[in-house]
């Protein structure tokens, strides 16, 4: 059974006409990456990230990011029990299977940075004592555009966790009118079946991760991210993380294609999204109105992907 197949048309029945965002979505889930969708607000990020939880059987929680959310509202805190005279351990919003950082941008440096720990190592640690987070884990953080009201840059290392960097974009008119129409009999969420549960999720994100890797494909990868530090229009390349990342969406991509072995175009069809939004480029670059997403593609122009069979 394709459970894949089955999971992209369960969450395709609440957003409509955005098939690619969908798709690169699901690459990064199983692929046990972070997603970051910027946008403007209303065009269905935290419905996807809904249609997903509802899809996949997890455990979801939600916090909408202000200035005047805490830390320990993300990771949780711990309070005294004069019956025991311990510490008890209450557990934070994060402490779930797909976490929602909406508007992750509004909140403050401190309390964006309560993330961090999470998504790289699937822990929390609160007053010296670690708790784990169960598998499988995921964020999935929205952002309105940079200088939009009440919000500030992510910190390049936060930046450097997301595995892909989407964006939904306004629907084609044919789209939105199906979208209005898919909600006359209720909110399409409801009509979501859950396809596989936790432990189904966690049997894909094993199989991605067993996907082969020609020496050649390798190779052809770090070369692509090491061009990245040698550009005269970029301050900072991508990082090893960075590498990692194409790397294990490659694997998905390929396995979503129904391979066990990864090809070189995979590593060219997930190169920009993976790694456009982890790149400074120089002062100058920017004056002349340069994209980092432009960047790349003239990168993957330049070098001659190897023949591999």
């Amino acid at each position: 059974m394709h459970y894949p197949q089955q999971i992209l048309q369960e969450v395709q029945k609440a957003v409509v006409g955005k098939e690619r965002t969908v798709l690169w979505t699901l690459a990064a889930i199983l692929s046990r990456g972070h997603i970051l969708l910027e946008d403007i607000p209303g065009v269905g990020k935290t419905t996807l990230a809904l249609a997903f939880s509802k899809a996949l059987g997890l455990g979801y929680n939600r916090v909408q990011f202000t200035p005047d959310v805490l830390p320990s509202d993300v990771t949780g805190y711990s309070i005294y029990d004069k019956n025991t005279g311990k510490m008890i351990y209450q557990p934070g919003a994060i402490l779930c299977n797909l976490f929602l950082a909406d508007e992750l941008n509004r909140a403050t440096s401190r309390t964006q940075s309560a993330l961090l720990e999470a998504m790289e190592e699937g822990q929390v640690t609160v007053d010296g004592q670690r708790h784990l987070i169960d598998r499988p884990f995921i964020v999935i953080a929205t952002q309105n555009p940079v200088g939009a009201a009440g919000t500030q840059l992510l910190p390049d290392s936060q930046m450097d966790r997301f595995t892909v960097c989407l964006s939904m974009g306004y629907p084609s008119a044919k789209d939105e009118a199906a979208m209005i129409l898919g909600r006359q009999g209720g909110n399409p969420l409801d009509s979501i079946r859950q396809v596989v549960d936790r432990q189904g999720l966690v049997s894909m994100q094993d199989q991605v991760a067993s996907v082969y890797l020609n020496e050649d494909v390798i190779k052809f990868s770090v070369a692509l991210m090491g061009a990245t530090r040698n550009h005269p229009d970029l301050l900072r390349g991508g990082s090893p993380r960075a590498t990692l990342s194409v790397i294990s969406m490659a694997k998905a991509v390929a396995y979503l294609s129904g391979r066990d072995y990864c090809l070189p175009s995979d590593i060219q069809s997930v190169f920009c999204e993976t790694v456009a939004h982890r790149l400074i480029l120089t002062p100058g670059a920017q004056a002349q109105g340069k994209q980092a997403r432009a960047i790349l593609e003239e990168l993957l122009q330049s070098h001659k992907p190897p023949h591999v069979r």
